[in-house]
C-alpha cells in the first residue's frame, strides 16, 4: 500500500478518540487537512467541527468512505454493526478499515461487510494526544502485512506499537486502554500526600506527575523489571522502605492488579455477539 501521506483519510465517529487521532496526525504531518474527511451524528456538531479542524466534517457516512482510501472507525462498540452495514457499498478491498472500537472483534466487522475487505483492530490509548501513547494492533483474515505496516505507521505517530494475536485485545483494553485513569488516581494520590505534609498544590502535583513520568522513561529505556529498579531507589533503613511497607499493607498492588483483571472482564461483557 502506499504512504498514508498520500492517501485519503476519512474518520468515521470524530468524537473524543477520533479527535485526538486526527489532532495527533494532522500535527505531525503524517496527513493533511485536503485528505481528511469526518463524520458525526449530529449536523450542527458537524458544521462546529468542521471549523475547528478545518476539514470537511459531515454526517454521511457512505459519501466520506467513498472518497477515501483509509477508514478509522471511531464509534462506539453498541453502533459498529450498524454503521458497517451502511457503509458496506461505499467499501471494497482496495480499502483499508482500521476499527479503534473497544471489544469489537476484527471478524464481527468482516461478518457485516460483503467484500473481503482488509480490517486492522487497533485498541490506543488517549495518551496519544501528548504523544506518548500505547496502542495494540492486530489483523483482520484480508489484512496483509503491508496493512498492518501502514496502520503501525500511524499509530507510531503517536506513540509506540505492539502488534499481538487478537486474543490479548481485551487485556490489552483493560491494561493500556484503562490504564491511565487508574495511573491517574495514583498521581492525585501522590500530590494529595504532598499537600498533606505542607506542599503548595501546584508544587505537589508538578512533583508527582514529573516523577511518575520519569520512572515510566526509565523503565522504558532501561528494559529492566520494575522490582529492580524499585529496589535501586530503596536504601537500607531509608525512607523509601517505610513507605513501601505502607503501600503493602495498603494492598495496592492487588487492588492494581484486581482493578486491570475487572476492566479486561468488561471489556469481554461488551464484545458483541454475531
Amino acid at each position: 500500500m502506499r504512504d498514508p501521506l498520500a492517501q485519503k483519510l476519512a474518520i468515521i465517529g470524530l468524537g473524543k478518540l477520533g479527535g485526538i487521532l486526527a489532532r495527533a496526525f494532522l500535527e505531525k504531518g503524517l496527513i493533511g487537512t485536503d485528505q481528511t474527511a469526518a463524520t458525526v451524528a449530529h449536523p450542527t456538531r458537524a458544521e462546529s467541527l468542521s471549523g475547528e479542524f478545518r476539514f470537511p466534517v459531515s454526517t454521511d457516512n457512505p459519501s466520506v468512505v467513498q472518497n477515501s482510501e483509509i477508514v478509522l472507525l471511531c464509534v462506539e462498540p453498541e453502533t459498529v454493526g450498524r454503521v458497517c452495514q451502511e457503509i458496506d457499498s461505499a467499501l471494497s478491498p482496495s480499502h483499508l478499515l482500521i476499527s479503534v472500537a473497544a471489544s469489537v472483534p476484527t471478524r464481527y466487522i468482516e461478518n457485516h461487510l460483503t467484500r473481503h475487505v482488509p480490517v486492522v483492530r487497533a485498541m490506543p490509548n488517549t495518551p496519544c494526544q501528548v504523544g506518548d501513547g500505547m496502542t495494540a494492533i492486530c489483523p483482520g483474515r484480508f489484512a496483509a502485512t503491508d496493512h498492518l505496516n501502514l496502520t503501525r505507521k500511524l499509530f507510531d505517530t503517536v506513540g509506540r506499537t505492539v502488534v499481538l494475536d487478537e486474543k490479548h485485545m481485551d487485556a490489552v483494553t483493560g491494561l493500556s486502554a484503562s490504564g491511565p485513569a487508574f495511573i491517574y488516581v495514583i498521581l492525585e494520590s501522590l500530590a494529595e500526600a504532598g499537600v498533606k505534609v505542607g506542599l503548595p498544590r501546584g508544587t505537589a502535583a508538578l512533583l508527582a506527575a514529573q516523577t511518575v513520568l520519569g520512572a515510566a522513561r526509565v523503565a522504558l529505556e532501561t528494559g529492566s523489571h520494575p522490582a529492580l529498579l524499585k529496589d535501586s531507589v530503596t536504601t537500607p533503613a531509608g525512607c523509601t522502605v517505610d513507605g513501601l511497607l505502607e503501600l503493602e499493607e495498603g494492598k495496592l498492588r492487588v487492588t492494581l492488579i484486581k482493578a486491570v483483571v475487572k476492566a479486561v472482564q468488561r471489556a469481554g461483557e461488551l464484545r458483541p455477539g454475531g
